[in-house]
Formats: structure tokens, C-alpha cells, sequence
């Protein structure tokens, strides 16, 4: 029997826009855009952390999308070629490039020092929950990983779900799920601080974006909107606008996500997630062939680029700031030396994400065919 095929190219164009996203929010930890100056672009740059649970949404819909079409073709989901599916598709990357940065450790302190307990961690997938009782690491470059054992948490516990549960079971499931995360939000928001509190990178609070991309993927049961680019213009922009009321007015911020009062908190994360499923909807559905072809290889390779962004931006901001200056000076733009290293970064990051695609990745992905039910390009 044939595989069947599932490909929603707008996906990819929000993987895209998920990783950009993140991608200005991180230069904003080694070279911050002056609020006093440029307010908005402050601001626009700062809800840029917000890609990641729109990431967080994407990997819920899409592999509930497919799980849900395996199990009414085949009858039953293949729980052992779910798993090797995933670990194809992402330890690869995810421990050439963890080991590789703690290799590097061992011989230089640019980069700063692994500890053996964080290596532990961040082998089993339990990264984030060593950042949320510890705080962020030294070791600057692995920080964004801490994404990566959520996802990973997820993929353990949805096949299981599918498995021995119906759809009711599914939707008991997510529903729950998103209770306990905003139980832990108010458990947080009893407990205001300025400093990191371990909110953001807590799996119970993150785990409300799985279960709404989990739930509307169970709920559409295959709808997709037909909107006009108006309309679709118009969500995407009310989305942003909800990003903004979350981190501006609620103080809803990744290194102390939460704030003094219950209700800004509950408001402000109630915010991130419908800016979250605002930006699905201005995409689901929409045709793609007004899209650049390279727009959609972008998204195909974010994985990449989420893993090596920020370690260029640390490389440029901090190991080479001297040098940068002094170029950004030669060419007219010392002014604007932040600016030109932003943009050195993003060129560095996709040529690495596209090499390192093509080169490394791909023959994993190609294995990873053997144990696909359903097609697609994930």
C-alpha cells in the first residue's frame, strides 16, 4: 500500500516566520535596540521570543495531523516507527551539535564550560528542566536547546495518547494539559520576581501550545480556511498586536515571564497564545505560489538555523566585537555595526542550516523514509 501524502507548504512559511522571529529576539541579549530611540522596533524585537511556542503549536498540529491519518489509513499508529522517525529527524543535529559545542569546551572558554551535570541533562532531554532550576547556562550557544526537550517530552507522551485513546481521549488529553499549565502560571504569578524564575522554560506552562495545536488539529478535522489576503493580512497583524499587549502592557517577558498580579499574568500568557493560533490561521489554507521557492526552503531548514543562530550571534557580538566594529567602520556603517553584524549572522546561519541540510542531515532523512506511514516533508 502506498504512503499516503500530507504537505501544507504554508507550514514551512511559518516555520519561517517562527525562527525570524526568535532570530530578532536573540540579537537583542548581546546587542539590544535602544527603546528611547526606536520603540517599537524595541518592542516588535523583544515579542520575538514568542516564536518559540508558535514553533511549540506547529510540531503539536503537524504531528497529530499525520498520527490521526496514520491510524484511519492503517487502522493503528506504529508507535516504534513514530519514535525512529523522530530521532532521525532531529538527534542528529540536536547531539552533533550539543557534543560539538561541549568538544569545543574543553579546549577554549569562548564559548564558556559544559558542566558534567548539564550534559546530563541535556542528553535525556531534560535540558529545560535543568535551565528552570538553575537558571540560564554560561555556555551561551545551548541555551535555545532547551526548546528541543520540550518538543522531545511531547513526542513521547501524543503517540502513546493516540494509541490507547480515541479522540475523545485525545481532546481529555490536551484539555488537561492546558489546565496544568495555567495552573503552574498562577502558582508563578504568586511568586513575582524580576529575575529569571524558570516560568518560561517549564514544560507545564509550554505545553498549553501543544495542546492547541493538538485540539485544532482534532477540531478541523481537515477544514482549512479559504480567507481572502485581507483578512488573512488583518489576523496576522491582530496576532502581533497580541504579542505586544502580552509583553508590554502584561509584562509577560522570557527571563521573568511573569508579573505582580495574578490577572496580568493569566491575561498575558491567554495573549501569547491567541497571537500563536491568530498567526496559524493568517497561513492554514493560503495558497503559496505567490511564495519565493527559497521562502519555503527557509522554513524546510529552520531546524538548522534555530540550532546554529545563536551561536553566530555570539560569535560576532562577543568573540569578534573589535573586528566587527573595524568592518563596519571600513564600510561606511560604524554607526551601524550591530546592524551589520545582524546581517552577517543571518547570511552565516543559512548557509551553515543549508549545508549542514543537504550534507549531514539528509542522509538520516532519507532513512527516515523507510519508516514513514504518512508523507510528508517534516
Amino acid at each position: 500500500m502506498e504512503a499516503p501524502k500530507y504537505y501544507k507548504p504554508e507550514l514551512d512559511i511559518l516555520r519561517l516566520c517562527a525562527f525570524l522571529f526568535v532570530f530578532f529576539t536573540h540579537r537583542m541579549d548581546l546587542a539590544p535596540i535602544d527603546p528611547k530611540i526606536y520603540y517599537w522596533g524595541h518592542h516588535i524585537s523583544l515579542v520575538g521570543v514568542f516564536g518559540v511556542p508558535l514553533f511549540f503549536f506547529l510540531s503539536a498540529f503537524l504531528i497529530t495531523e499525520l498520527l490521526i491519518k496514520e491510524k484511519a489509513q492503517y487502522g493503528q499508529i506504529s508507535i516504534r516507527s513514530f519514535y525512529i522517525r523522530r530521532i532521525l529527524r532531529i538527534w542528529p543535529l540536536y547531539f552533533a551539535f550539543f557534543f560539538g559545542m561541549v568538544l569545543i569546551s574543553q579546549f577554549t572558554d569562548l564559548f564558556g564550560q559544559i558542566a558534567g551535570n548539564t550534559q546530563l541533562a541535556f542528553s535525556l532531554f531534560a535540558g529545560n528542566w535543568h535551565i528552570t532550576f538553575n537558571g540560564w547556562l554560561r555556555a551561551y550557544p545551548i541555551n535555545p536547546l532547551w526548546s528541543i526537550s520540550v518538543e522531545e517530552q511531547l513526542y513521547i507522551l501524543l503517540p502513546l495518547v493516540i494509541y490507547f485513546t480515541s479522540s475523545k481521549g485525545l481532546k481529555i488529553f490536551s484539555w488537561l494539559a492546558l489546565l496544568a499549565a495555567y495552573v503552574a502560571i498562577f502558582y508563578y504569578a504568586q511568586r513575582p520576581t524580576e529575575k529569571f524564575s524558570g516560568e518560561w522554560t517549564n514544560s507545564f506552562v509550554q505545553f498549553q501550545f501543544f495542546s492547541a495545536g493538538i485540539l485544532i488539529s482534532v477540531y478541523l478535522k481537515g477544514w482549512q480556511p479559504k480567507w481572502g489576503a485581507f483578512t488573512r493580512i488583518i489576523l496576522f497583524v491582530t496576532g502581533l498586536a497580541c504579542w505586544l499587549i502580552a509583553s508590554i502592557v502584561c509584562e509577560v517577558h522570557a527571563d521573568a515571564p511573569h508579573t505582580s498580579t495574578i490577572l496580568q499574568a493569566i491575561t498575558g500568557w491567554l495573549l501569547i497564545l491567541t497571537g500563536v493560533v491568530l498567526f496559524f490561521f493568517a497561513l492554514y489554507g493560503a495558497s503559496v505560489k505567490h511564495f519565493p521557492k527559497f521562502l519555503l526552503y527557509l522554513g524546510r531548514i529552520s531546524f538548522g538555523m534555530y540550532i546554529f543562530h545563536i551561536t553566530f550571534f555570539w560569535i560576532i557580538y562577543r568573540i569578534f566585537k573589535v573586528e566587527l566594529l573595524e568592518f563596519s567602520d571600513m564600510i561606511g556603517l560604524k554607526e551601524w555595526s550591530n546592524d551589520v553584524g545582524f546581517v552577517i549572522a543571518f547570511i552565516a546561519t543559512v548557509l551553515t542550516a543549508h549545508l549542514s541540510y543537504n550534507y549531514f542531515e539528509k542522509p538520516f532523512l532519507k532513512l527516515k523514509k523507510k519508516f514513514t506511514l504518512v508523507q510528508s516533508r517534516d
